[in-house]
Parts: structure tokens; C-alpha cells; sequence
């Protein structure tokens, strides 16, 4: 991002962070742009609980339909098309909020991943098929000579610190050190102002509660309809509910079981973004909304003001 402080309103998924973020829209005269990996998907919109066209006439939202459910989506690269939609919003003479609770994109965004050096790519064909044949062992041995701070980790991260030791004469581990050091100096705190909304113990009758109004909005439909032209493979099938509504309308799981599941998914996946949150976001630039208190409101405008 260019220097300026950005406003981001996050939170566990069914928390209200939607209904905050237009209200505060609407106040402000500001954008949305969605930090959400599952809405980025076209077609893909009861289950993603997707902002209505109703919502979308109110507020500008950047971020939404725009990509193939096929298409595999990274965060570094929503994070470089998040800041041309807030240079977007600029130029439309509206300030922009990031709103959602993918945590990659949040993070990928304030604070920019890191990218390991180029290398020949005709020599790294070469290597990567020699290094093809070798075994999880073998792998680990040459890292502990290359790269010994990474010899623990998984085959994909082992050829990647073998490659990159080898080729570029770097060591991973030393510029992902590098990395943190220099992108400490700007701390967090002053990059980003955090509006985390969370109804605290209500959080799971608000799950149940949107959970069933999908399923009245037609989400089986929806599934059946989808299934026809996705590739079952397709990432966007990943989205918290979609995998179990894909058994109801197989004729796999009745409905009532299907809830439950889908139910239980979500607060398991809340309770990972509630974690994530806790540990990830610098205390000092946090404020945190209980969007059922009656002064959510006056915290809200008071935290965008505070943002100036």
C-alpha cells in the first residue's frame, strides 16, 4: 500500500462484519473491497453469503465475481489487485475499507509476502528433475547441508530451499530473516487500523441463524445448478459448506444431517479465524465491536475517525 493507513474491518465468519461495513459505508461515503477468498468467485453466492445487488447499488464493492470458480486465486495476487481497487475508490473520491476474514489476504496485504529470488529457470528444470528421484531422506540430507534450517519441512519446501541455495547462492531461511527485519521497521500498527467485529458468545446462534437462511434461500439449488458446469476439482468448491451440500444433492446426506454438518464446519472455521486474529493483529491497532451492544455504532464511527 502507498503510505496511508488502512482501514480494515475483519472478524470470524457470521460475526455482522457485512451489516457494520455498509452501515459505515453508507455514513462515510466509502468502498468495500472484499477480503474474502470465497467471493472472489463468480456464481458461487448463497453459500459465500455474497453481498445482495440491493447491497451492492447502496455500497461500491471491489473484490466480488472476480474470478472463474476454476481459477486458483493467490493472496500476494488479491493483494496487488486490493490496491488498484483502492487506488480505484480514489479516484472516485471514496475512501476504501477492507472487509472479510481470510487472514492470507489481510496479512498479504499490510504486510507484503515474501518472494524468493528468480532463478534460470532452464537450470531449474534441470535440478528439479534430478531432484524428482530423490527420496524424503535424501531430500533432508541435502538440505541440512544447504540450508539446514529448513531440512524439517515437507518435500515441496525442501526442493524449493534446494533449488534457491543452489542456484541463486541464497539461503532461504537468511532472506525470509531478512524479510521480517526490514518490513518490522514499519510496524503494523501504523500501516492498519483493525475494526474486529465479534458478538462474542451469540457468535454460534448467529451461525446456526445464517446457516438456515441460506438453505431458504435455495443453496441446494444453487449446488445443483453449479454442478453441472464446474469441475468437481474447482477451487472454489473449498468454500466452508459447499462440499456437504454437494453430498445432500447426491442423495447422500439428507438435509437435517447436512445442517448440522455445515453448522459445525463454520464454528470450527471461526474459531481458527478467532485464533488467527488473537495472534496476528497488532493489540495496540485493534478495536474490537460487539456489532449486539448498543453502542456498537458510536465504537464504529469512533474507531473510523481515530483511523484519520
Amino acid at each position: 500500500m502507498a503510505g496511508d493507513r488502512l482501514r480494515i474491518i475483519c472478524g470470524p465468519t457470521g460475526a455482522g462484519k457485512s451489516a457494520v461495513a455498509l452501515d459505515l459505508c453508507e455514513t462515510y461515503d466509502a468502498a468495500i473491497v472484499s477480503a474474502d477468498s470465497r467471493q472472489i468467485y463468480r456464481d458461487f453466492d448463497i453459500g459465500t453469503a455474497k453481498p445482495t445487488g440491493e447491497e451492492r447499488a447502496r455500497v461500491t464493492h471491489y473484490g466480488v465475481d472476480v474470478a472463474r470458480p476454476d481459477e486458483r486465486f493467490s493472496a500476494a495476487r488479491w493483494a496487488s489487485e486490493a490496491d488498484e481497487w483502492v487506488a480505484c475508490a480514489s479516484k472516485m473520491g471514496k475512501e476504501a475499507v477492507i472487509v472479510g476474514g481470510t487472514g492470507l489476504y489481510i496479512k498479504a496485504l499490510v504486510d507484503p509476502l515474501f518472494s524468493a529470488p528468480a532463478v534460470d529457470p532452464l537450470q531449474r528444470a534441470e535440478l528439479a528433475s534430478e531432484l524428482e528421484t530423490k527420496s524424503l531422506t535424501e531430500l533432508r540430507r541435502w538440505c541440512e547441508g544447504l540450508d539446514p534450517a529448513r531440512a524439517h519441512l515437507g518435500r515441496t519446501q525442501l526442493v524449493r530451499a534446494i533449488e534457491t541455495a543452489l542456484l541463486s547462492g541464497s539461503r532461504i531461511s537468511a532472506l525470509h530473516a531478512e524479510h521480517k527485519a526490514a518490513t518490522a521497521i514499519e510496524a503494523q500498527d501504523e500501516k492498519a487500523a483493525y475494526l474486529v467485529v465479534d458478538p462474542g458468545s451469540g457468535l454460534g446462534s448467529r451461525i446456526e441463524t445464517r446457516v438456515d437462511r441460506m438453505l431458504e434461500a435455495g443453496w441446494a439449488d444453487e449446488v445443483r445448478e453449479l454442478k453441472r458446469s464446474v469441475p468437481p476439482d474447482a477451487p472454489a468448491w473449498k468454500a466452508s459448506g459447499y462440499s456437504v451440500m454437494r453430498e445432500h444433492v447426491e442423495g447422500r446426506l439428507d438435509l437435517s444431517s447436512a445442517r448440522q454438518r455445515i453448522i459445525i464446519e463454520t464454528r470450527q472455521y471461526a474459531k481458527r479465524q478467532r485464533t488467527w486474529l488473537r495472534h496476528q493483529l497488532p493489540p495496540a491497532a485493534v478495536t474490537v465491536v460487539n456489532p449486539e451492544d448498543s453502542q456498537a455504532r458510536a465504537v464504529v464511527r469512533e474507531w473510523w475517525e481515530g483511523a484519520e
